[in-house]
């Protein structure tokens, strides 16, 4: 499976159990950590949960590790590492605290319907 795959397939996810305004971040050359970064959110703990859930389900099921899963207890901001590709599940208030799209502004942002159409 390629990044590219691998990506598709957590926007997929994500885009399944009605993630808030998907934004995937291309971080070559901008961050160490991973080749995307893609950050969602939910309007509940219960969202937050059920769409980090799935995303893990279904990495699995493509055989793929899943390097970390924090925050799911609180369900406020949970981070999923699938190692080239770190997903960002937070609450709706949390994102806009934290604003990682400002503070990442200068990696180049990727449409969510281009990854879907791409991959599909």
């Amino acid at each position: 499976m390629t990044t590219e795959d691998l990506l598709a397939l957590a926007v997929k996810a994500i885009d399944d159990k009605n993630g808030q305004q998907i934004v995937t971040m291309d971080m070559k050359g901008v961050s160490l950590v991973a080749d995307y970064f893609v950050i969602t959110h939910g309007n509940s703990e219960t969202q937050v949960e059920a769409i980090a859930r799935e995303v893990k389900k279904k990495a699995q099921e493509y055989g793929l590790d899943v390097k970390r899963l924090e925050g799911l207890n609180d369900a406020r901001w949970v981070l999923i590492d699938l190692k080239y590709v770190v997903i960002h599940v937070f609450h709706k208030e949390e994102r806009l605290y934290y604003n990682l799209e400002k503070l990442w502004s200068d990696a180049r942002t990727i449409p969510s319907e281009d990854i879907l159409n791409m991959h599909s």
